[in-house]
């Protein structure tokens, strides 16, 4: 009687969760881990939500600064949050709302304290800025890849590296601007 009771069980157990599948909404959520930012000196991580219905999702990332490998060697210390609102371009399939090129305005902050190389003092630096990206998400049964490029302004008072966790300011080709600010990354993840 047992097995056959534990049988009739697992039958509409697996029945329940087929109708399931069939019927499931779109995954509309993700949680991402930026994938070299270890290698930078911070750790973040993100959540997405998507709004098919109007083609946009909102993320919201946070930043542990000091929790990776210190490149620059100044034992930097602190946060960086950023939100961004994606606009999703081009063909866009409801049904998988997280997929597809996008334009992101976003903005970030960034503060933390670093041992400024030249006086041995700690240093605060306190940066914000407001950037434009455009990239690319991609996601596979429950993996989601997110790839982007983006510049803007920013301003407080920068760190001497000119690397905030977050956003670079401008120092190439012999010249520095501490009111450019450049990003670009890859986040790694998953949806549900």
């Amino acid at each position: 009687m047992k097995p056959r009771f534990f049988r009739i069980i697992l039958l509409a157990t697996l029945l329940f969760s087929i109708n399931n599948i069939e019927a499931k909404e779109p995954y509309k959520n993700a949680v991402k881990l930026t994938f070299l930012s270890w290698t930078s000196g911070s750790t973040k991580i993100s959540y997405e939500r998507a709004f098919p219905d109007i083609k946009q999702s909102a993320e919201i990332c946070g930043s542990v600064i000091g929790a990776g490998y210190d490149k620059y060697h100044n034992d930097p210390l602190g946060f960086t949050v950023r939100y961004g609102h994606k606009f999703f371009m081009g063909k866009y399939n409801p049904e998988k709302p997280l997929i597809g090129f996008y334009l992101r305005p976003e903005a970030i902050y960034s503060h933390y304290n670093y041992t400024h190389s030249e006086t041995g003092l700690r240093t605060p630096a306190r940066m914000g800025s407001i950037l434009g990206t455009f990239g690319y998400q991609y996601c596979y049964r429950r993996f989601i890849a997110d790839a982007w490029v983006g510049a803007g302004y920013a301003f407080g008072t920068p760190a001497e590296t000119g690397y905030h966790h977050g956003f670079q300011l401008w120092n190439w080709f012999n010249t520095r601007n501490d009111n450019i600010a450049l990003s670009f990354s890859i986040r790694l993840g998953f949806i549900w």
